[in-house]
């Protein structure tokens, strides 16, 4: 039987965020990024090899794999070796 007082409604997830610096992957641009700072229930995210930041819902990302990791972490030393600003 319905609930009188109407349907229950959901409350959307949160998702406790990463320490300032984790690696996160957009799974709605599929990039990874670095946290940089949480505003507004958005979380900024810096690419790995520099440039613009970007933000994202935190329920539009998940935690890196190990090989993502791994590819960004090359990424970083690349541009680094190119003398790439970071």
């Amino acid at each position: 039987m319905p609930d009188e007082d109407g349907p229950a409604q959901q409350e959307a997830p949160t998702v406790p965020a990463p320490g300032l610096g984790s690696l996160v992957m957009d799974v709605v641009r599929g990039r990874v990024g670095e946290l940089r700072r949480e505003r507004g229930g958005l979380w900024s995210l810096r690419p790995i090899e520099g440039g613009q930041h970007w933000t994202v819902a935190p329920a539009d990302t998940r935690p890196v794999t190990p090989g993502e990791r791994l590819r960004a972490e090359t990424t970083r030393r690349n541009a680094r070796s190119r003398g790439a600003l970071l």
